[in-house]
């Protein structure tokens, strides 16, 4: 097996990180942030995802998991370099790869023999062209090298299966030899049979944006879907139900909430429309999932307001911070999006998540948070329920009226049954099911 270098330790680097080296290869994860790095070296990890401690724990125990500040003697003592950095949206929704040319720039200075330098964070299509461009216009012979595209298709919650148990390894390369390398370090998955989808370094950029893009249309579908059917008198749940039982279409990402949100989806699907204005063209069907995406938060705040119009000094329990159930991961979640327009309003927020409350204080640091998800409704006038948490799904419907001093409640993860919660005297909404005398959202603003 190979020796590997994983250039940032967030959740890319990580998770892949950790899970190459459990294929039997020999990873150092490498990290300019000192803190990280100790806090690692004592299993104190970074991120929240179910599996990973324990992951990390054998393997550096099995001596095939390191973790250093020391990049010069990470790149120099490794033969692949797999780059996992942050690649944020720029000011434009552009890609911002500032963080990976860094890094080139010290590949560059420090190289001394031949790498194979894969791009595993998201990044622009174009970007491994540019990379080999850039090295090379350093004095970077092309023999010392060659650059790779490997895309990641992690969900935070599920990563570690995801990784272990992937759908699909996709590896872009112009070289026969860097190719062979990388089926290499995934050989233990030719076990279990994945599919290594071998192409251009292009195409493999574009599958990660294309795929994200249609994950999150079909979201962004449903979601429009679920508006119609509480106009319509329909419930979207058997709708999508029956719309998954077609092979064509399939019932993942076909649940009705209140938005997306995370790391990828937002930042992915703007990205890409970018790409598209770049080479003249517009990404209309990509335009239109960001919009229904940003409304789609906005429309549970007016689901409150439909049943409590006046917020001010009003106390609104949330239930559930980050952005799906999980991880510990706010960004660009719902919750960002109601409690900023709650706190416009004058309301008042009490708040609970089981992982995510300390990113929600990074955020908004003055709310009030709670120790447990009873205590969220506790003289509470109204009740947001924004991620389906497995603790949530359990609780006493009696213990929450009685705790609450206004029985409302906005069930935008539809987990408790309609009829049960209103037979127990609840002003209820939820999204897209069927609700008798629904309160119907009246004078809605224009966004």
């Amino acid at each position: 097996m190979r020796k590997i270098a994983m250039l940032g330790v967030g959740y890319v680097g990580l998770v892949s990180g950790t899970g190459l080296a459990d294929f039997g290869n020999e990873v150092i994860c490498v990290d300019i942030d000192a803190e990280k790095i100790r806090k690692l070296k004592q299993d104190v990890l970074p991120i929240y995802e179910p599996g990973l401690l324990e992951l990390v724990q054998k393997n550096v125990a099995q001596g095939r998991l390191s973790f250093t500040t020391d990049l010069k003697h990470s790149i120099q003592n490794s033969e692949v370099i797999f780059l996992a950095l942050p690649t944020p949206s720029g000011p434009k929704g552009e890609v911002d790869l500032s963080y990976v040319f860094n890094a080139v720039d010290t590949i560059a200075r420090v190289i001394n023999g031949f790498k194979v330098i894969v791009t595993k964070s998201t990044v622009a299509v174009g970007t491994g062209d540019k990379i080999r461009d850039h090295l090379l216009a350093q004095g970077v012979s092309e023999e010392m090298f060659d650059v790779v595209s490997n895309p990641e298709f992690l969900r935070e919650g599920s990563a570690v299966g995801d990784f272990m148990r992937p759908d699909r390894v996709v590896i872009g390369s112009r070289s026969e030899k860097a190719l062979e390398i990388m089926k290499e370090i995934y050989r233990s998955l030719y076990l279990i049979e994945t599919p290594i989808v071998a192409t251009d370094i292009h195409t493999a950029e574009m599958i990660k944006y294309a795929s994200n893009a249609f994950l999150a249309t079909k979201i962004s579908f449903i979601n429009e879907i679920a508006n119609i059917c509480e106009k319509v008198d329909a419930d979207v749940q058997v709708v999508a139900k029956a719309m998954g039982l077609d092979g064509r279409i399939s019932n993942k990402f076909l649940h009705a909430g209140p938005g997306f949100g995370g790391s990828c989806f937002p930042k992915d699907t703007l990205a890409l429309t970018k790409i598209a204005e770049g080479v003249g063209l517009h990404a209309t069907i990509v335009e239109a999932v960001i919009e229904v995406n940003r409304l789609q938060k906005l429309r549970v705040v007016d689901k409150l307001l439909a049943l409590l119009p006046d917020l001010k000094d009003k106390v609104i329990g949330i239930l559930g911070l980050a952005f799906k159930p999980n991880t510990d991961d706010v960004r660009d979640a719902p919750a960002l999006t109601v409690i900023e327009e709650i706190l416009a309003r004058g309301g008042r927020i009490q708040a609970y998540d089981p992982e995510a409350m300390d990113e929600m204080r990074k955020h908004f640091p003055d709310i009030k948070y709670v120790a447990s998800s009873y205590d969220v409704m506790k003289e509470a006038d109204a009740l947001i329920i924004l991620t389906e948490w497995n603790e949530f799904r359990g609780m006493n419907i009696d213990y929450i009226k009685s705790l609450m001093k206004n029985p409302i409640l906005i069930d935008t993860r539809n987990i408790f049954d309609p009829e049960t919660v209103m037979e127990k005297g609840f002003r209820y909404d939820c999204i897209g099911r069927k609700i008798e005398n629904r309160a119907r959202i009246t004078g809605e603003q224009k966004r």
